[in-house]
């Protein structure tokens, strides 16, 4: 709704001690700005802006002030935001501009307009150690060892469990996991065997280790206190992780079968950590999550999405379009992406989004009519433009903590992608704002 006015209110009067007063030539402009055929005019201006700008929605910057702060801004031929930043600064403006005390109005900076979207994927490693069998069995036999000894502590002779139950397997699992790596470096017949029977005896400790632990906690579940429930909790946990390494393990090394990644557990202390193959020649294989990024014109990241396991890139287009729409509320001019996302199907979604330009260059093998249509120059244009995600992604990790998180869990993943890439935008912003 267009206001006519703030109630008056005379600065210099709250201040007298300051013996403030216009200069000759603000005080002559007040009185020629004061002139109510100007005032209407700009009113009616204004009013057309939208069919009912003079009797609904909220209040409006009053027409004076926005009258006093244009002249102001070309008085002293300064921009948008420095005649924001000096008129509030100033008693003397913020009387003449007729402001008062009340806020000045932004000179609403608009560091991206939505026009160009262009979308890639990338993968935030886990903080973890590189995976084997050897090393995952060894980690989880150490872990329920610690455990059961401080287990053994809060039970003292309350229990009828004998020593048996609190033993440390982590000599022996360390002795066993030794002998794995040597054999590994091996060559031979004999090698193998001794490989097949490290991995046997380091299987038999953490079974062991296992059945050892579910007594242990059976023992404290009957204990009401705190420390014994929390030990029950962390036994909870790492039971079924171990149980799950052993079961891969024997399927892979004793069976010879093929465990596919989804099956696998990399970390006992980060479970939810990925086998992510992207085909890349120096890292065929990263274990970490896939983070969907989407980045606007004005190299804001206007979307993240932490993925599960290995997904397909292709699928992730909709979503993102879908975004974008939500937020700027119309599609964008150009839309890019690499060859992962080009399929029919992609393009058709796009195009009938109302997407205009749809950049995504075709893998394989390319009829003439395909070759002369990704020869065009808007295309050509906004390929080179989609290349530039790589250097924002490679900024992201190198800059703001995205080639490896150091956070726990899932949510910890969340937390550390979601500050990096807030912290990213928030730069880009201010570095707008100062230039």
């Amino acid at each position: 709704m267009l206001q006519d006015r703030y109630d008056p209110l005379n600065l210099f009067d709250m201040v007298p001690a300051l013996g403030m007063q216009l200069d000759p030539v603000l005080l002559q402009l007040d009185h020629l700005l004061d002139d109510a055929a100007l005032f209407q005019a700009l009113k009616a201006d204004l009013a057309r802006r939208h069919p009912h700008t003079l009797v609904d929605g909220r209040p409006s910057t009053p027409v004076e002030v926005i009258l006093r702060l244009l002249v102001v801004k070309h008085l002293y031929n300064w921009s948008y935001q420095h005649t924001e930043q000096w008129v509030a600064d100033s008693l003397v403006l913020r009387q003449f501009c007729r402001v008062y005390a009340e806020r000045v109005p932004d000179d609403k900076l608009k560091v991206t307009r939505g026009r160009k979207l262009r979308i890639d994927g990338t993968v935030v490693e886990t903080n973890i150690h590189h995976p084997t069998d050897s090393t995952l069995l060894y980690d989880g036999i150490r872990v329920l060892s610690r455990t059961l000894k401080q287990a053994g502590q809060v039970l003292q002779n309350t229990t009828r469990l004998t020593r048996a139950a609190f033993r440390s397997r982590t000599r022996s699992a360390k002795r066993h996991m030794k002998r794995i790596l040597e054999s590994t470096r091996q060559r031979g017949e004999q090698a193998e065997q001794a490989l097949r029977s490290a991995y046997q005896q380091l299987l038999s400790g953490a079974t062991g280790m296992v059945r050892q632990a579910m007594q242990v906690a059976g023992a404290l579940r009957e204990r009401a206190t705190r420390s014994a429930q929390r030990l029950v909790e962390r036994l909870d946990h790492f039971c079924p992780l171990l149980e799950q390494v052993i079961s891969q393990t024997s399927r892979r090394v004793l069976q010879g079968a093929q465990v596919p990644a989804g099956e696998k557990v990399v970390s006992l202390f980060e479970p939810h950590t990925a086998i992510i193959r992207k085909g890349k020649l120096r890292r065929p294989t990263e274990f970490g999550r896939a983070v969907w990024l989407d980045e606007v014109d004005g190299a804001i990241i206007s979307r993240y999405a932490v993925l599960s396991g290995n997904p397909d890139e292709a699928e992730q287009l909709p979503a993102s379009v879908d975004h974008h729409l939500e937020v700027f509320a119309k599609p964008p001019h150009l839309l890019a992406g690499d060859r992962k996302l080009a399929t029919d199907a992609n393009e058709q979604y796009a195009r009938k989004q109302g997407i205009s330009q749809v950049v995504l260059p075709a893998s394989g093998a390319k009829s003439a009519e395909r070759i002369a249509y990704e020869r065009q120059r808007w295309f050509r244009r906004g390929r080179n433009w989609r290349a530039g995600i790589e250097g924002r992604i490679s900024g992201l990790k190198r800059g703001h903590g995205l080639e490896r998180c150091r956070y726990h869990g899932d949510d910890g993943m969340e937390r550390g992608v979601g500050w990096g890439v807030i912290t990213h935008d928030l730069r880009v912003i201010a570095q707008a704002t100062v230039a």
